[in-house]
Parts: C-alpha cells; sequence; structure tokens
C-alpha cells in the first residue's frame, strides 16, 4: 500500500509487519495501516548490524521493519509506544569488533558497499562456503567484504532465552554451515546471516539474556540509511561521495534519532519519538540479546525476534528528539521515585525550614545525539531544557543532584535522566506515563 493510500485508509486495531525496508527510511515510501490510535503493531525483526553489514545490497548497514502509518498523527506531534514484548527468535548469533578493509565501499561501508574488481556499488552477492571471504559477488565471483571481524565471537542461547554461551572454533564452523537456521531470518530477510563468519576468538564465555531493540522511532522526513538516523551516525551522510549525501543542516531538521542503541529500551518501558512525517511511520529492529552501555565494541549480540507494541498519538510535542521512561530498574539511584519514608522525612526537614510544601517529582530520559559525546551532552540538556521550560544550567543541576549522564552508544547517544517537576511533565502531556510507569 502506497504512503496516501494507508493514511486514508480505515484504521486497524493491529497490524502485523513482515515485510522489511531495503535499509533507508523514505518518507515517501509505501506505509502498512494505519494502524488506530492506541492500537498494536506486531513485526517480526531481523537481525540488525552485522548481518546487514555484510549484505553490501543493503544500503544502511541495518535491516528495519517496513514502516506503519498511525492514524491521528501528524508533523509536531509525538508517538507513544509501549513496548510490550520483545522476544527472541534467534538460536545463535555471532559479532565483534570490526575493521572496514579499503576498497570494499565508496567513503561510507555502512551505506555504499562496492566491489572493487566490477567497480560496482550496492552488488548483488551470494555466499559460498564459510569464512570471512564467504560473500562473493554475483558478476565476477571475488569477494566483497565492507567489514571483516577483527576479534569476534559465536555464541549459543539456551532454550528460555536467559543465557548463552560463546563457542569453540568447531562448533561456530558446524553453525555456519547452517546459518539461515541458527540465526531464525525471518522468510522476508534478505541479509546474509553472519553466522557464515564462524568468529570464535574467545569461546567458553557465559552471557546474559537482556533483550532490548537498538531501532524504535519514526521515519525521517528525508530519505536516510537507517543506521545514520542518529546525530553520530548520520553525521557521516554530511559531505559523502555516495548519492545519500546530506548537510548538517538537513540532518538536524530531518533525523528522528530512531537509532539509540540504549539498552533500556526493553519490555515495560516507554518511548516518545517525535513525528516529522504524517501518519509517523513507526519502524523497528536491530534487536540485541544484550549490551553494556555505550556498546564499546562497536557492535553486540544481533538477534531475530518477536515485538509488540502499543501506540498513541502525543499532540503538539515539543521537541525534535525522543523520551524514554525506562523501567524503574533501569534508573540510575539518583533518578528513581523515593520512597514514602524518604517523602515523609524530606517533608518534616522542610517544614523546620519554614518550607510548606515540595516538588512533586518524576523520573525521565531525554536523548540526546551528536558526533561526539560532548556535543550529544549539550543536545540531550537543549532538548531538556525546552521540553520542560527551564534554563541548561537548571537541567544541568538536577541531572546532577537528581539523575545521571547516562551512555547509550559511542560515539554520540546520551541519556539526561533525572527527576523533574510532575507539572511540568503535565504542561508538556507526559504526566500520565510518568504516573503509569512509576505507579505516583
Amino acid at each position: 500500500m502506497n504512503k496516501e493510500s494507508a493514511i486514508s485508509a480505515s484504521p486497524q486495531r493491529s497490524v502485523i509487519v513482515h515485510g522489511f525496508t531495503n535499509s533507508v527510511l523514505d518518507p515517501n515510501a509505501p506505509m502498512l495501516g494505519p494502524v488506530e490510535n492506541g492500537g498494536t503493531i506486531i513485526a517480526n525483526t531481523a537481525p540488525g548490524c552485522w548481518g546487514p553489514m555484510i549484505t553490501p545490497r543493503l544500503r544502511g548497514g541495518h535491516e528495519v521493519t517496513q514502516p506503519v502509518c498511525v492514524d491521528g498523527a501528524e508533523p509536531g506531534d509525538g508517538i507513544a509506544m509501549r513496548i510490550r514484548d520483545i522476544t527472541v527468535t534467534a538460536i545463535a548469533t555471532a559479532s565483534g569488533h570490526d575493521s572496514s578493509p579499503e576498497g570494499f565501499c565508496l567513503g561510507d561501508p555502512y551505506v555504499a558497499a562496492r566491489c572493487p574488481t566490477c567497480d560496482e556499488v550496492w552488488p548483488e552477492t551470494h555466499v559460498e562456503g564459510i569464512g570471512q571471504d564467504a560473500v562473493r559477488c554475483d558478476k565476477c565471483g571475488n569477494a566483497v567484504k565492507p567489514f571483516e571481524i577483527v576479534h569476534g565471537y559465536t555464541v549459543v542461547f539456551d532454550e528460555t532465552r536467559r543465557v548463552g554461551v560463546t563457542v569453540p572454533k568447531e562448533a561456530a564452523e558446524k553453525i555456519a554451515r547452517n546459518a539461515h537456521h541458527y540465526a531464525a531470518l525471518p522468510d522476508e530477510s534478505v541479509q546474509h546471516p553472519i553466522l557464515t563468519y564462524a568468529p570464535s576468538d574467545m569461546p567458553g564465555v557465559m552471557v546474559r539474556m537482556r533483550p532490548f531493540l537498538g531501532q524504535l522511532g519514526t521515519t525521517p522526513s528525508h530519505p536516510m540509511p537507517d543506521s545514520h538516523n542518529a546525530g553520530d551516525f548520520g553525521a557521516f551522510l554530511v559531505g559523502a561521495p555516495h548519492s545519500y549525501a546530506i548537510t548538517a543542516e538537513q540532518l538536524a531538521e530531518h533525523k528522528t534519532d530512531g537509532h539509540m542503541d540504549i539498552d533500556a529500551v526493553r519490555p515495560g518501558a516507554i518511548l516518545i519519538a517525535p513525528v516529522k512525517v504524517k501518519g509517523a511511520g513507526v519502524y523497528m529492529g536491530d534487536m540485541h540479546a544484550a549490551q553494556g552501555d555505550g556498546e564499546i565494541a562497536g557492535h553486540t549480540m544481533d538477534v531475530a525476534g518477536s515485538v509488540t507494541l502499543q501506540v498513541e498519538v502525543v499532540k503538539n510535542y515539543p521537541i525534535d528528539g525522543p523520551v524514554l521512561f525506562p523501567l524503574p530498574e533501569d534508573l540510575p539511584p539518583l533518578a528513581r521515585p523515593f520512597s514514602t519514608d524518604e517523602r515523609a522525612r524530606a517533608e518534616r526537614l522542610a517544614r523546620t525550614w519554614g518550607m510548606n510544601s515540595l516538588e512533586e517529582l518524576a523520573p525521565i530520559s531525554v536523548i540526546g545525539t551528536a558526533a561526539n559525546m560532548n556535543a550529544a551532552i549539550d543536545n540531550g540538556l537543549e532538548r531538556a531544557a525546552k521540553l520542560l521550560g527551564m534554563t541548561v544550567p537548571e537541567v544541568r543541576n538536577r541531572a546532577t543532584v537528581n539523575g545521571a549522564i547516562e551512555i547509550g552508544r559511542a560515539p554520540g547517544v546520551i541519556q539526561v535522566t533525572f527527576l523533574a517537576p510532575m507539572e511540568r511533565l503535565d504542561a508538556v502531556g507526559l504526566g500520565g506515563y510518568a504516573r503509569e510507569q512509576y505507579n505516583l
């Protein structure tokens, strides 16, 4: 269904998503739906990062779901997404720290992979055998590898999807020979599974599973490779030599920061995303089995899985980036709601100093993105100040005494997480989400 047809069709209570983009988020491309305001989106997601990164026909480094139109969503609104469920379906995956061999891209290996023999950008490829030379150009037969794994691992998961272990070379190669099965790739996925590479540099490591979505958001208002829909990766598009090049001003205007890699975007959390195109175009992908803050290896355990979201429109959303209401246990200690005992002690103390009331406070996490960490912090502080009608110095103080700056992804995705005045949250239509999430 084209975009205009989706917008004008009768809303559905639920929309099931099977298909994927070609890794480019295009505001003019077809959308599914519309899903009704308050309705449900159910999606089968493909692994992000490594599989698409070694599949040259994909143009964004990830493979995200086809966007869904939300009835009534207009530019300037927000979309609240309650994450009801994230279930890992993959049996195994592989990952590791990367390098980009010279000659295999036009400026950006995520966006414009090329065959150095044919000099063709986005060549069609196939898999022959296993290992890091297994992806071959359909035209000339030579290996095409925009990325290599410098140090990596293959990990298998238990039946409950609670723990995993990394495996030795023999097991990794056995898995690689049946990579599509162990990756549990959705039927419409076109990526080459990264299990084909069979990395095995650190066998015998136990891992906990704590799945979340690295990509969850709304469609940008200009065509943009999916992994670059954020201020840090998006900076690589500025002045790039390929056809997705944009200016810094265009990046700031059009991106929606859907690629966050924030590990708190998991079941039970509520994410508010900005709307920059009619219908919003909700999409998701890049599910991770687990990740430490910062994703400092550059990549983590990308997996296939299923996701259930409940979505609703937030009218007149005042900022251009996401806001997160994490689970209570995901909040930094100083940003957690005060207990009844703490509140009573504070009120007694206040009365001794002549104060009759204290602020009603609730946690909020405002996302900032930019080309580097310092600039991302500035972006997050400025967004929080605009959202809540404060000065940046006041946000700095509140985030220091009642919160923290948290790292989503290096080089430039952060969270400004702190206790905010409830009256300010109510004024911008977000107070109800805070009360719901934290039982206030």
